[in-house]
């Protein structure tokens, strides 16, 4: 894992087998519309922002309660040149007790701030894990973007 990939964490007062219930809930946290499952190793799930970002993550590991990673196998984004910034990259969420609670550790392993998505893409995930992810875990309540009605632009101005 890289020291220069994007990474971030939060403390919450729930146990890790509930943030990782959570984290499992792509709907709940990220995107109110996915195709796939995303509980099961072997899993894949994939959305599509029409005109902006279109992904496919294949679960690679699940251990509830501490772990989940997801591999990205397919991605488009509009707005970047090479394609290939995010192929083969892995998203890890780790959970450890912490304070009475659990604390996430989540990590976009090949993320690197030399990537030409790299703002764009910790301003969105800065908002979906340290946001909508953290709200979905504390009060069961996420802020999912609708895919049908996102927009690079609308994106940007809801991030900033």
């Amino acid at each position: 894992m890289s020291t220069q990939s994007y990474t971030t964490s939060f403390v919450v007062t729930r146990t890790p087998e509930q943030v990782s219930d959570a984290v499992t809930d792509v709907r709940g946290w990220w995107m109110t519309r996915i195709d796939g499952d995303t509980r099961a190793v072997g899993d894949e799930f994939s959305f599509r922002v029409p005109g902006v970002h279109s992904c496919t993550m294949r679960v690679t590991e699940l251990v509830p309660g501490e772990r989940v990673v997801w591999q990205v196998v397919e991605n488009h984004m509009s707005f970047i040149d090479d394609q290939s910034e995010w192929l083969g990259t892995h998203i890890r969420f780790e959970l450890s007790e912490r304070d009475g609670g659990t604390e996430l550790r989540f990590t976009h392993d090949g993320l690197v701030p030399t990537y030409e998505c790299f703002d764009i893409c910790r301003n969105a995930w800065t908002f979906y894990v340290g946001d909508s992810l953290r709200s979905l875990a504390e009060t069961g309540e996420g802020r999912p973007s609708d895919p049908d009605t996102l927009t690079l632009g609308a994106e940007a101005a809801r991030l900033g």
